[in-house]
């Protein structure tokens, strides 16, 4: 069931998902995770969404990894399973976390410390179940997460593999600092860095006596330039691909055909003496992350590289030409404006619903999940 019938009529501002490329960009991930003989954890962060899922998950609905309990209760409640909380252990929602992992087949829970496994011991699951849990390791992200080279972080492990009421199931690594990369030579040294560290890991657990069955990395910088060692590892995680976004692109991860989302925005105004439009999307609709330091400013405007959106406040962005004047005859008031976000995840996070076309024809609407 659809509202309009096109994006040309759509009430802006809009999130609009391509369907095709979509589509081609989950086909291209789960292609790589075969060809490496990995298995593809998709990372349900960016879209939130139950469709997007089934399409990640080429309709299994299993083995998925989330960032917050409202995900893993939202797709617990619509049938998957194996589900990781791919988060640091919050001790105030334990008890949610209980209660998928009593409730689900397998439901992941993540650590970093000796004080959060102690929040897990004392919480005993019914009918014999162990808590399933994944030690987070930093491999140079600097986020969360254990150093491999630190002897507590055997300790860690064989304290996980151990305690009664805890399974080790894995380590899990992001390659946060992938972001940080420029083209694909610079990606694939992060993930040849970040994996070498963490099969280390797995080589010193196993000599300490410590089982550990998987191991774990990604980021959408690294699955989308694999390197052949990655084929040792048992999973990759990524979760920005499914859209992409002008970050990814000028990192390397993608090209700007890839790129599955805008945000559609309609002209409300001409002021000739400024030599400006004002549109209808502001921050709330499209987010403040690239901080207006691309070329382009906030955002890259679709089919025309002369214009920049040089501020946004609330409910209004204003564009003008990155030089000379700008023609306004070329945008009368009420014209579709495509924006290109920098960054898809924080821009779907202002919407409400996704309205999702294949070649300007809506064809569904999705609407994610929220909260925490």
């Amino acid at each position: 069931m659809v509202s309009v019938g096109s994006v040309q009529q759509l009430l802006t501002p809009a999130f609009t998902v391509d369907i095709q490329k979509v589509e081609n960009n989950a086909t291209r991930m789960i292609e790589r995770c075969r060809a490496l003989g990995v298995q593809l954890r998709p990372h349900m962060k960016t879209h939130k969404t139950l469709e997007c899922a089934d399409i990640m998950t080429g309709g299994s609905r299993r083995c998925i990894a989330v960032s917050t309990l409202a995900e893993a209760r939202f797709y617990a409640d619509h049938g998957f399973d194996d589900i990781l909380y791919a988060y640091p252990l919050p001790f105030d929602k334990v008890d949610i976390c209980m209660e998928l992992a009593e409730c689900l087949e397998m439901f992941h829970v993540l650590i970093d410390s000796e004080v959060a496994l102690a929040e897990l011991v004392k919480r005993r699951l019914k009918d014999g179940k162990s808590w399933l849990v994944w030690l987070k390791v930093d491999c140079n992200n600097g986020r969360a997460g254990v150093r491999p080279e630190n002897p507590a972080a055997v300790t860690l492990a064989n304290s996980i593999a151990t305690f009664e009421g805890v399974e080790l199931a894995g380590l899990y690594a992001h390659c946060g600092n992938s972001y940080h990369a420029t083209g694909v030579q610079e990606i694939q040294a992060v993930a040849q860095e970040t994996t070498t560290a963490i099969l280390e890991f797995m080589e010193r657990l196993e000599k300490a006596g410590v089982r550990c069955p998987r191991c774990s990395i990604g980021s959408t910088p690294t699955c989308s330039h694999p390197i052949a060692d990655m084929a040792r590892l048992n999973e990759l995680h990524p979760g920005n691909y499914i859209f992409y976004d002008v970050q990814q692109m000028m990192i390397g991860s993608c090209q700007m055909d890839d790129i599955a989302v805008r945000v559609q925005t309609r002209v409300i105004g001409h002021y000739p003496h400024r030599n400006q439009l004002l549109v209808d999307c502001g921050w709330t609709a499209l987010s403040l992350h690239s901080l207006g330091m691309l070329p382009t400013g906030y955002a890259i405007i679709d089919g025309h590289p002369d214009l920049k959106l040089v501020g946004m406040t609330q409910e209004h962005g204003r564009i003008e030409p990155a030089s000379g004047k700008l023609d306004f005859d070329k945008f009368p008031l009420g014209s579709l404006i495509s924006l290109i976000p920098y960054h898809a995840c924080s821009a779907a996070a202002m919407h409400p619903v996704y309205y999702v076309h294949s070649e300007g024809r809506i064809v569904a609407e999705w609407r994610p999940t929220r909260g925490w």
